[in-house]
């Protein structure tokens, strides 16, 4: 079992900025067999009332990375092997973008549309809310 544990989240107001983390246990993972680098790691919110939603995904070495439509051109997600996180930025935020943020992790790299699904690990999430 993979541990993600996401922070960052709080209340802004549309038009600021925020940036999120990822830390991913370096127990959890060892005792998985695999290091965080084996891991697709990818971003999802949760809107109120709605489905969780893709946002943000990364390769494993973070060559390619994918996003959500609402995401594209103002999120930027970023990983640090050496760290074990992943971080979202998220600018020019929208009272739209108001969601649980949650961190997901995949084994395996991933190419295209693969990689918007098949995540198989979860953390609790971190609320974003932007005000009006």
């Amino acid at each position: 079992q993979v541990r993600l544990v996401e922070s960052g989240g709080g209340l802004v107001q549309a038009g600021d900025s925020l940036s999120l983390s990822c830390a991913a246990s370096a127990h959890s993972f060892s005792s998985s067999g695999h290091s965080f680098s084996s891991y697709t790691m990818a971003w999802f919110r949760q809107l109120p009332g709605q489905e969780r939603e893709f946002a943000a995904g990364i390769s494993l070495v973070g060559g390619r990375t994918y996003y959500g439509g609402s995401a594209k051109g103002r999120f930027t997600i970023s990983r640090d092997n050496t760290k074990n996180t992943v971080d979202l930025q998220m600018n020019s935020l929208k009272p739209e973008d108001t969601a649980v943020y949650i961190c997901a992790a995949r084994l395996g790299d991933c190419f295209g549309a693969s990689c918007y699904s098949g995540y198989e690990f979860w953390g609790q999430g971190t609320q974003v809310t932007v005000s009006s």
